[in-house]
């Protein structure tokens, strides 16, 4: 399984492109399957306003209230898996996913990681990249304009229906350049078990990505504490990239999560 060295930063986007993700427009064209017939009847044209408008009865769309047989659509004929918005998926078992991870560690070694948190990274952007114009044409307000909270837990419900786990994540600290999440249920960690080091580099490089886009400048994550190292859930912090290695340095060193807080905490007060 991937090991303990810390992944190189990645290959991250310019700052120019991570701006053009969130100043997208509104795009209802992924919304197609989640349309109701108050959505014909009051000719949605995609448009944003200030705020979110309240709307009485029958919403305009479907949001996550789905269940597994309502979000994904089967087509057998053709062998295709596709989501609500009509992005094709694959549904994998837990073998396929150890049997990816172990392939990685056995041709890269101490690579494996790296590449896993570059993957997360680049999907992270990339799906930023479809949810900002689709957001925006399903609440009908700029991205920019929406609370944090319904931004946040409106990305990350399809993805914890899709099997990658539930999360909480702590904005407490933004302000001094400090974010974390709680990840329940990591489809990684939980795959391969106690091993006794932290697996979910892909995680690590999703939140990264993400994060990234919404505040419109580069940042880093790592994971601190993981489920496959006999904890109960999975932590990640983000932050910049010298906090980040930082945090790396002192987890290596067997600081705990408590450790790491109360040294970059005393870093930033410094």
């Amino acid at each position: 399984m991937p090991t303990t060295a810390t992944p190189a930063a990645p290959e991250k986007p310019a700052d120019q492109r991570l701006a053009v993700v969130w100043g997208k427009g509104a795009d209802a064209q992924q919304l197609t399957l989640l349309r109701t017939p108050r959505a014909d009847e009051e000719r949605v044209d995609g448009g944003v306003r200030e705020s979110i408008r309240v709307i009485p009865g029958q919403q305009v769309y479907r949001h996550n209230h789905f269940t597994d047989d309502q979000f994904f659509k089967h087509d057998p004929a053709a062998g295709v898996v596709t989501n609500a918005y009509g992005q094709r998926v694959v549904r994998v078992t837990e073998d396929f996913v150890v049997a990816v991870l172990g392939g990685l560690e056995d041709e890269l070694g101490d690579a494996a990681g790296e590449v896993m948190y570059k993957c997360g990274y680049e999907w992270g952007v990339q799906d930023m990249d479809s949810f900002v114009p689709r957001v925006q044409a399903e609440f009908e307000q700029a991205v920019n304009k929406m609370r944090m909270g319904l931004l946040l837990e409106t990305w990350w419900w399809p993805l914890k229906l899709e099997g990658w786990g539930d999360w909480n994540y702590d904005l407490r600290q933004g302000k001094q350049g400090l974010i974390f999440v709680d990840l329940y249920e990591s489809a990684v960690a939980q795959t391969i078990g106690n091993v006794g080091k932290v697996v979910c580099y892909f995680y690590a490089g999703l939140f990264a990505g993400v994060f990234s886009v919404l505040a419109r400048r580069r940042l880093s994550a790592i994971e601190i504490q993981c489920y496959s190292m006999g904890e109960d859930h999975c932590k990640f912090l983000i932050a910049t990239e010298k906090r980040v290695n930082a945090a790396a340095f002192w987890r290596q060193e067997g600081a705990t999560f408590k450790d790491i807080l109360r040294k970059l905490n005393g870093a930033v007060t410094a």
